[in-house]
């Protein structure tokens, strides 16, 4: 894999310091003060920007601000479709397991939260959100002091230096590979356990020092990413630490079916000093796993029992219910809406569909209105025309293949290419994840491209395993629902990780197995301009490039609508990890 010297800071124009800002999606007042359908429905396109700073030293030091009116005690629930894929941190890149792990893993830095949404990146484990070298080069954070692990043992820098060497197993196939291909001296590492030390990651008492190859002002917010949260060396179990990691946050880990549940409780080893990022209200989380959103949606309206202590973290209000919900205002109270960077499409393999002029009429055939009815209208997306959202520097508004309009597609033009490639009856097969929504997507996709002159078969697929599995380059699958947003905002995350040619490995995110000459040396070049706004008008051409391949049909940008129970307290949004800041949360009487 190969990283220029371009960095997300250079590029939007950010300095590397402490006055150092990115910017994030807000929905402002997004679904607020309106109720019910779609004309009231918050716009992704043309929606302001919030930013996100670095705090000082002060803010970096627990405990957290209190939440308003929260209380101490109790047991919040939770009510989703999926479990955690990965629970090891070195293989997390999935936003859902990022918005639940805070609750038992913490690394250097993170992003404390206020009671106003407002998000800043802090020090977590360290004692700020890190010191700058050699123009962004060198990269060093000093640990807290009484840091402790779930059995009362030491957080210590053989910890630290642990954590980053071990991103360096074979058996870390999964997550982000930023500082792997960073750190000086990385494209030989092997890893940790046959004794060997990177020597770019220095320790010098209490204090850890990353050598870089090259200048990377945002390497704080890197480590931002809940894939570089502490593994303690003594404890390491390799493989098998994904299964259940050891904890230096709030909770720990009590029990867990794969599947079906997960119960935390308090660890007592946790000191709230330490920590300006956690408040830990509840006792006890019981997180509960294999409920559609439909199911969760009608609970939460009858609002009965445990459910009104239970929150969705992942399921949102389900597309039969949402002109119901948001357009009663008593319910609409117990909903948070919020804008999304995400981008979701579906990646055309392109080692299996070689034709672009197939890809191309996939594009136009594509019903996008339809798939957006099924969701729930206007009120749960907005279609999209580009890979890089509107919410996200580097978006340029095009619309290459008239979804503008025509939203529900455009068959005879798709078919027209299908004749001109000689390939009308293509058999295109089609994973989705497995939900009702799903299923009923997946009939009107078949529908309009098996018009378009395609023969689609379409395969259910696990939700908890599914981007592992269309993440192996040997998958049997032509195209497949998948959704993306930049790891911190900016065009290079939004594009690097799943279209750059020489990221392509099992477990990695170049879904379309895209390799593209043009395209690779188009971010390198985007990756080294200064100027934010040639840098933002760089990236907007390579989407555009990427989407003249035709290596993905981009479906639509969201519009979350989380629902909870009338008992659930310190609802907020977490700009930095783009999801419902879960150490806010409380359980009222």
């Amino acid at each position: 894999m190969t990283f220029s010297r371009r960095n997300f800071l250079i590029a939007t124009g950010v300095a590397a310091a402490s006055s150092t800002v990115l910017t994030a999606c807000s929905s402002g007042n997004a679904g607020g003060g309106k109720s019910g359908g779609d004309k009231n429905a918050p716009k992704v396109t043309g929606n302001k920007a919030t930013t996100i700073g670095v705090g000082t030293k002060a803010d970096s030091t627990g405990p957290a601000p209190e939440v308003p009116g929260a209380v101490k005690g109790g047991t919040l629930y939770t009510m989703d479709q999926l479990d955690c894929d990965h629970l090891d941190p070195a293989q997390i890149w999935s936003s859902y397991e990022g918005w639940i792990t805070p609750l038992f893993m913490r690394g250097l830095v993170g992003y404390k939260v206020s009671t106003d949404g407002t998000t800043t990146l802090v020090g977590d484990l360290a004692t700020d959100a890190g010191t700058v070298k050699d123009g962004g080069k060198t990269w060093s954070f000093t640990l807290k002091d009484g840091l402790k692990w779930q059995d009362g043992s030491d957080i210590t820098m053989d910890d630290v230096r642990h954590t980053f060497e071990r991103l360096f197993a074979k058996f870390v196939t999964f997550g982000p590979r930023y500082p792997q291909s960073w750190l000086v001296g990385g494209d030989k590492y092997k890893g940790p356990y046959e004794g060997k030390h990177l020597d770019s990651i220095e320790i010098d008492g209490k204090t850890v020092t990353f050598h870089l190859t090259e200048a990377h002002g945002d390497f704080n917010f890197t480590l931002g990413m809940r894939a570089f949260s502490l593994v303690p060396k003594k404890h390491d179990t390799k493989e098998d630490y994904d299964k259940k990691p050891f904890s230096c946050g709030p909770y720990k880990i009590d029990a867990r079916q794969v599947g079906k549940s997960m119960s935390l409780s308090r660890n007592p080893h946790w000191d709230p000093a330490t920590d300006p990022i956690r408040n830990a209200y509840p006792d006890k989380f019981q997180l509960q796993f294999g409920f559609q959103s439909l199911a969760s949606t009608d609970r939460y309206i009858a609002d009965q029992g445990n459910d009104q202590h239970t929150l969705s973290m992942f399921n949102e209000v389900a597309a039969e219910r949402i002109q119901k919900v948001l357009g009663d205002p008593e319910l609409k109270k117990r909903v948070l809406t919020h804008l999304d960077t995400a981008t979701y499409y579906y990646a055309i393999n392109t080692t299996r569909v070689t034709d672009v002029k197939v890809r191309q009429a996939l594009n136009y055939a594509w019903p996008a209105q339809q798939t957006q009815l099924i969701r729930g209208g206007a009120s749960s997306s907005e279609i999209a025309t580009t890979i890089i959202s509107p919410l996200t520097p580097g978006h340029t508004d095009f619309d290459l293949y008239g979804k503008k309009a025509k939203p529900t597609g455009d068959p005879v033009k798709a078919k027209a290419l299908l004749k001109e490639a000689g390939k009308v009856g293509q058999k295109i097969v089609i994973a989705f994840q497995q939900s009702d929504n799903a299923v009923k997507q997946a009939v009107a996709i078949k529908g309009a491209l098996d018009k378009a002159g395609f023969d689609v078969v379409t395969k259910q697929v696990d939700k908890t395993s599914f981007y592992s599995q269309i993440g192996q380059i040997d998958n049997a699958y032509d195209m497949f629902a998948a959704g993306w947003s930049a790891d911190w905002p900016g065009g290079y995350t939004a594009l690097q990780p799943t279209f750059d040619g020489r990221v392509i490995a099992n477990g990695a995110s170049n879904w379309p197995q895209l390799n593209n000459a043009s395209v690779n040396k188009a971010i390198d070049a985007a990756s080294q301009i200064a100027d934010p706004e040639e840098a933002n008008k760089a990236w907007g051409a390579i989407d555009r490039q990427i989407m003249e391949l035709a290596a993905v049909v981009p479906d639509y940008w969201p519009i979350r609508n989380w629902f909870h129970g009338s008992k659930v307290g310190g609802f907020v949004y977490d700009s930095g990890n783009t999801g419902i800041a879960i150490t806010k949360l409380y359980a009222m009487a």
